[in-house]
Order: C-alpha cells, then structure tokens, then sequence
C-alpha cells in the first residue's frame, strides 16, 4: 500500500458517485458515530454542541484532544494507513485497521483499545440521526469498507474543507469551526447574525432539545455531505434559520445551484463543483451568494459582520 501518495491537481476533487460507495458510507457513518461518542461522553458542553464534531486532518478525520481525568488523548480516522489510531498524553498508542469488518465488531475491538490505554469511557450504543438504528454491539449487516472510496471521501473534504475555511476568514461575527458532524455525516461551517431566533420545529430522528441548542440563534450554515439520507449524489447546501421571506427567490446563485423548497435549502452537486473551470471558484461563490441571500433577506447587520 501507498502510504505516502502523491496527489495531482487534477486529483484534488475526486470522482464520489454515490452509488458506487454507498456501503462503505454507511458503515463508515456509523464507525464515525462511535468514535464521535467517546468525544461527547468526556468532552464538556459548548454552544451550539461544538463539543461533538470531528475535523478534518491531515491523514483522516480527528477527534482533536479529549480531556480525560487529569490528562488527554485523540482518535484520528487515518484514510492514508487506514487505521483508527488512539493517542495519549503519556506516550502510549493503540490502534485497528479500518477494513471490511461488521459495526459490532468494530465497536468491540474499539472499546478494547480503549481498555488497554485505561481509558474507562461508556457511551451511549444507539446511532443517532438515523431511520431505523440498531444498536453498535448488535449491529452485523454494516460491514463495508472499500479502503479507495474511503481515501476519496476523505480527499473531498481535505479540499472543500479549505475552501470553506477562506470563507470563514471573511467574517468577524460569531461563526463556528468548520467541521465534520459525525451525526449527519457533514462538513458544515456557521454564521450567526446575533440575534436569538424562534425555537425550531420538531425534527425527524433528531431530539428538539438537541435542536433547540443548534438553532437558539438566526444562523446562515453552508457545508458538504456525501449523498446519505437519501439525497442520493454528493452535494453542497445552504440554508438560513429561520428562513427569511424572499430567500428561496434571492438573485445570485450560480449555474447548477438551485433551491429545493422539499428540503428549505439551495443545493449544489458536487459533481457540477469539480467538472467546473475552477472548483474553488465555484464552491466560493456558491456560499457566498447564498449567505448573501441570507443576510439580505434578513437584514443582518452586515457591515458589522464582515470583514472589510
């Protein structure tokens, strides 16, 4: 195996046909869900349940440090190895290749590791933000893992990951990390305009509670996620809480964007992103419009927001 893989221009935005990887994404969402549970069982409370996402490495998709007792340690989805490596403070390490293997033997032998470095964390085994979960250690028909397709994923959110962090520069208002939630597999960054917003509506397979926390704030939020959830294609999106009048019909989005009013939110496939002159150009001018629209429409106070 290429551990150390040279990647070309041409290569930054790779093929992600979902139907293609489909398998290996669901089992890898779930395995995801695990690792992201150990973070919400020994991380404290931060707005918005910034405690619990994952973000984009260098190698895969990292927990960052986890305080535990009186030190710390990480878990880190390495996509180039492909291992599941686990560090700590002391110097100690465990790891497990990430390769076709069942939910419930993953958990296993992940909740093993953790043992042996004396790490004593019990999470909750239930999948969250799914149709019809089963429980971790029960869970069998999961199991793929196409160690390609993986690398792949993780390559568009290596890229798209960038991107959004340079349009997170342009902003000095309240905004949030960019960074992976492992409960709806997808990369997401935040604006919030400042203002408290309405509670929001009850959300299927999601917990108001939960919601209410995500969405206490008037906020514009764009990301990435990979087709799951029954989209079906690798798309960007992009929506504003609560949704202000004439948003749907806001002017600007670019060609291949549209609005969905089924799921409240402008749309872009990712496939329209990477087969234009330039993806970067594209995907940037895909948020910016859209968090335009938002702002317009809502009238943030934008020259206060903004960087000038």
């Amino acid at each position: 195996m290429n551990t150390n893989p040279s990647i070309a221009h041409s290569d930054a935005w790779p093929l992600l046909p979902y139907e293609s990887w489909k398998d290996t994404c669901a089992t890898l969402h779930l395995w995801t869900q695990i690792v992201g549970k150990v973070r919400l069982a020994c991380a404290p409370h931060i707005n918005h349940w910034w405690q619990v996402p994952l973000y984009v490495s260098s190698r895969g998709l990292t927990t960052s440090l986890i305080p535990y007792r009186a030190g710390a340690f990480e878990i880190e989805f390495d996509f180039i190895a492909h291992r599941l490596v686990i560090t700590t403070d002391c110097g100690r390490s465990a790891s497990l290749p990430l390769e076709p293997r069942s939910v419930a033997e993953f958990y296993s032998e992940f909740m093993d590791r953790l043992k042996r470095l004396d790490l004593d964390i019990r999470i909750w085994t239930m999948p969250v933000e799914i149709p019809d979960p089963i429980p971790f250690e029960d869970d069998r028909s999961h199991r793929s893992y196409d160690a390609k397709q993986a690398q792949s994923f993780w390559r568009v959110l290596l890229v798209v990951a960038r991107v959004l962090t340079e349009f997170r520069s342009g902003f000095i208002g309240k905004a949030s990390p960019v960074h992976f939630f492992w409960g709806s597999f997808d990369l997401a960054v935040t604006r919030f305009s400042g203002r408290r917003a309405p509670r929001p509506p009850p959300s299927p397979n999601i917990p108001d509670s939960i919601n209410a926390e995500a969405y206490s704030h008037e906020v514009s939020s764009c990301g990435f996620w990979p087709g799951n959830g029954g989209f079906g294609q690798a798309a960007f999106y992009s929506y504003a809480y609560p949704v202000p009048k004439g948003f749907a019909d806001a002017p600007g989005a670019p060609e291949g964007a549209y609005y969905s009013r089924e799921l409240g939110e402008f749309l872009l496939p990712y496939d329209a992103v990477r087969s234009a002159a330039s993806p970067n150009r594209a995907l940037l001018e895909f948020v910016q419009t859209t968090y335009e629209a938002a702002a317009n429409c809502g009238h943030w106070d934008r020259a206060d927001l903004e960087r000038n």
